[in-house]
This record gives structure tokens, C-alpha cells and sequence, in this order.
């Protein structure tokens, strides 16, 4: 196959890039090709369905109680404008290069090999944890509530959160009965993903109307309750990296306590990002790609703004549960069966997270294998249903097995540095791409660029320095490895690297 000139600053350099042109060419290569089966309306499903997760029924009773009180609902706005940002480079790139792979695809197109293979690892990383946690919290609702029923499981099945578990069995067969339904193909997926999402969505709705008629307006005062410094300070594991940086005393609740705990559920908008990895099995890329992204996006932000209202009007910020808010906000009231209904939704609404997100690994994981920086052998897609079924089964079963054994609570906030990380190479690649390939067709344009891109940059560097530092040590860690992973494999063996010596890619 004959390559049109590279623009790039290099073919052989660390930053070589991959036109455009070239990545649309490798997704019409019959056995690497992925099949073209979603609609708009499944792009908005998906994000949706991934976005609404733990978050939602989860951090916002956490945030209330310990960083913001009611100005929950402006941590959200927050976050939700950091992420509209960012999704408005995202639908630029995922309409202009409809290719699998979202950042580490993006980044190859824009700024080069070393930078996109960083970022391929970086999103390989965040999916697979995201899976993991997201599949542990699935378990522990379906116990909850095997328990409401007198079913129990054996103590030894139950995982490493309980005492006395050592393996989650329910979280491991989840995963891997999700890996099933992808191997099987995207339409499937999408259909069971439309059903378990009505059914979410309706569960969220049930909190906000209903409790509207247990609102309190004494709860909401104060709206931004006065400041507080943590009793004996916070030690570098948990105190943001601002503050190790530049040595100002944290503080919880005020102006501040907004933006702690922004950094905190920008965890609850997590998936909007992995829309763009379906991009190369989109009917019309070009036309759908940017309203799933923004679409899942819009609606998402303001259901979590109303249930943040909702949750500290009902209940007094001070008084909030940290680990069931909403069922417990509506126990307080003397309404259980609400409670029991929100735990039903919680549950049944995980399973879409888990999906989405080993979705998302999976895609990059078979566009960096396409490229020759992973294994071939991955890159190639199975032939009745087209699907990358050797990564997805290879990752769900990794993934599985991590689930099962691990208790990985506190690498959550490795899940949100690695997507925010994702976000400023995104905003970056588009200010790139606009000087490099000025001639490409764009059927979404970033508005006012650069002042967008710059804007994403800056908002999300804010949010990642309000991460705690161990956060930031272990996220280098991961990096310093797969840096040393390209250099040892996927440097010698990357086609576009090969090209010099061979006129084929």
C-alpha cells in the first residue's frame, strides 16, 4: 500500500506522525476492519450509559458532607464545563479521523508516535482500573440487596472488602459475561446498553421528583459554608499536589472546597471521553460523533446538578451518608422504598459502566496494535462478527481476574489524572492539526481556536493539581513503565517507524 507524504517533523524521529489519509486506509483493510453499526442516537446511549454510574449515587453525599455542603451541585457545574471543553476538541478529532483509538489515535495524527503511545497507555491504564472499580461497586450493590432478599453468598466469594473475603466472585463473572457480549459485536451492545439506561436514567429521575416534595430550604443554608482547615493538616499522600507545590494551608468547604471537590466527582463524568473510541464503527462519523459526545454530555451534567440539589435540600449537608446518600437521604424522610429502588438502579445501571469502559480499552488497545507499537496479533478482528475479539477477551479476563482479587478503592483517582491528562493532549493535537493540516475537511470545528484549547488545557491541569500527590506519584510510575515499554518494543516495531526502509506500511 502506497503512503502519501508524511507531515510530521520526522519519519524516524520520537515524534513521526500518521496522516490522516493513512489511518482511514488501515480501516478499510479487510481483516483489521472493524464493523460500521451505530447510529447517533447509540453514541448518546453509550455515553450516557457510562456516565451515569457511581458517581452520581455515590460521590455526591461524600463531596456534600466533607468538601462543598450544598454547593455540590456547583462542584458539578464545574467539572461539567471542564469536560464540555475538552468534548468540543473531542468532536472536532472524532469527526475528523473516525478511526478507534480516541486520544492515542488523535495524538498520532497531531503531535507524534512517542506522545500518542504515551497517551495509548495512559487510557489502557484508566479503562481497565475504571472496569475494575467500577465492577467491585457493581458487586456490593447486588450483595446489598441479595442480602434485603436472605440470599448470601459464601464469605470467602464475597472479596477483599469484606472481612474475611478473598475473592469477589460476582465481580469477576460480570466482567467476564461482559467481555462475551463485545466479542459478539457493537449492536448487541448498544441494544442492551439502550435497555439498561432507560432503566437508570428512570431510577434518577425517581430521586429528583420525588424528592422534590422533601426539599427543606433551611438545608441550603449556608449554600457555600464558611471555610475549615482540616484538624492536623494533610500528609503528601492525600494533600493536593497545589498545595505540596506552592505550600498553601488546605481547606475544606469555601470557594476552594468548590474546586476540591470538582477534582473529586469529575470521576462522575468519566465515559464521555470513551464515546470517541467507537468512532471507526459509526454509520456517519462526521455528522454523529460530535452529538453523541456533547449530547450524552449535556444531559448527563444536568441530571447531576438536580440531584445534588435535590440530595441537600432533603437532607442537612452535615448529616449526609458517605457510602448510600440518596437511599439513605430517603430513609431519613421515612420513605425506604425509595431507597430500595435507588439500589436497584445503582446495580443494574454498573453494568453499562463496566461495558463501556471495556469497550473503551479494548479499542485502543486494538488500534495500537494495528499500528505495530502492541503485538499485531491483537489487530486482528474476528471474522463473522468483526468485533477485536482477541483484546477483549484478552483484557476481560486480566480485568476479571484483577476484580476478583483486588481491593482498588483508592486507585480511583488514578482512573481521573489519566483522563484529564487524556483531555490536555486532545486540546493540544487540535491547535496542531489547525496549523498543520489547515486543507482537512472538518465536519465539526472547535470554536474560537485557540482560545478553547487553551482553556480545556488550563482547566484541566487545575483540576489534576487538585489530586492528591500519592495520586500524581503513582501515575508517574505507570508512565516511567510504559515509556520504557516503547523504547524496549514498540519503537523498533511500529510500521510507520518501518516505512523508511520499506515503501509498504
Amino acid at each position: 500500500m502506497s503512503t502519501q507524504q508524511d507531515t510530521g517533523p520526522g519519519r524516524d524521529g520520537l515524534f513521526r506522525t500518521k496522516t490522516i489519509e493513512q489511518s482511514i486506509r488501515d480501516t478499510e483493510e479487510p481483516e483489521h476492519a472493524l464493523k460500521k453499526s451505530l447510529s447517533a442516537w447509540d453514541l448518546i446511549v453509550f455515553g450516557v450509559g457510562v456516565i451515569i454510574g457511581t458517581g452520581i449515587f455515590v460521590l455526591t453525599g461524600k463531596v456534600a458532607k466533607e468538601n462543598a455542603g450544598p454547593a455540590t451541585a456547583l462542584a458539578f457545574v464545574a467539572a461539567g464545563i471542564v469536560c464540555a471543553l475538552a468534548a468540543l476538541c473531542y468532536a472536532e478529532f472524532a469527526s475528523t479521523v473516525p478511526v478507534a483509538g480516541s486520544a492515542y489515535t488523535f495524538a498520532y495524527a497531531s503531535i507524534g508516535e512517542l506522545p500518542a503511545w504515551i497517551i495509548g497507555w495512559d487510557l489502557v491504564l484508566e479503562f481497565a482500573l475504571g472496569t475494575a472499580v467500577v465492577a467491585v461497586g457493581w458487586s456490593g450493590y447486588v450483595r446489598s440487596l441479595m442480602d434485603n432478599a436472605d440470599w448470601h453468598l459464601a464469605n470467602a466469594l464475597e472479596g477483599p472488602d469484606v472481612p474475611g473475603g478473598t475473592f469477589d466472585i460476582l465481580a469477576f463473572l460480570l466482567v467476564l459475561v461482559l467481555t462475551a457480549i463485545l466479542v459478539v459485536g457493537m449492536k448487541l451492545s448498544a441494544n442492551i446498553t439502550a435497555v439498561v439506561v432507560a432503566i437508570k436514567v428512570t431510577v434518577v429521575m425517581i430521586v429528583i421528583i420525588a424528592g422534590l416534595f422533601f426539599i427543606v430550604g433551611d438545608n441550603y443554608s449556608p449554600f457555600i459554608p464558611d471555610a475549615v482547615t482540616p484538624e492536623g493538616g494533610l500528609g503528601w499522600e492525600d494533600a493536593p499536589m497545589l498545595q505540596l507545590i506552592f505550600g498553601y494551608e488546605a481547606t475544606n468547604f469555601g470557594v476552594m472546597g468548590i474546586f476540591t471537590a470538582a477534582s473529586v466527582v469529575f470521576f462522575a463524568f468519566i465515559g464521555f471521553d470513551v464515546v470517541a473510541t467507537a468512532a471507526e464503527e459509526t454509520k456517519r462519523p462526521q455528522r454523529d460523533m460530535p452529538r453523541g459526545i456533547l449530547g450524552s454530555l449535556l444531559i448527563c451534567t444536568v441530571l447531576y446538578v438536580a440531584v445534588a440539589l435535590v440530595v441537600t435540600g432533603m437532607q442537612h449537608y452535615t448529616e449526609l451518608s458517605v457510602s448510600a446518600p440518596l437511599a439513605d437521604a430517603f430513609k431519613a424522610t421515612g420513605h425506604p422504598w425509595y431507597a430500595g429502588a435507588i439500589s436497584f438502579g445503582a446495580a443494574v445501571g454498573l453494568t453499562t459502566v463496566c461495558l463501556i469502559l471495556l469497550l473503551g480499552q479494548t479499542r485502543v488497545f486494538f488500534a495500537m496494535s494495528r499500528d505495530g507499537l502492541l503485538p499485531r496479533f491483537f489487530s486482528i478482528t474476528h471474522p463473522k462478527f468483526k468485533t477485536p475479539y482477541r483484546p477483549t477477551i484478552l483484557l476481560g479476563v486480566v480485568i476479571a481476574i484483577i476484580a476478583g482479587f483486588t481491593s482498588i478503592n483508592e486507585l480511583a483517582t488514578l482512573v481521573n489524572i489519566g483522563t484529564l491528562f487524556a483531555f490536555v493532549v486532545v486540546a493540544i493535537g487540535v491547535m496542531v492539526l489547525r496549523r498543520t493540516r489547515p486543507d482537512l475537511h472538518r465536519a465539526f470545528r472547535t470554536p474560537w481556536v485557540p482560545v478553547v484549547p487553551i482553556l480545556s488545557i488550563a482547566a484541566s491541569v487545575w483540576l489534576m493539581l487538585n489530586l492528591p500527590g500519592e495520586t500524581w506519584a503513582r501515575f508517574a510510575a505507570w508512565m516511567i513503565v510504559g515509556i520504557i515499554v516503547y523504547f524496549l518494543y514498540g519503537r523498533s516495531h511500529s510500521r510507520l517507524g518501518r516505512m523508511g526502509a520499506n515503501a509498504e506500511y
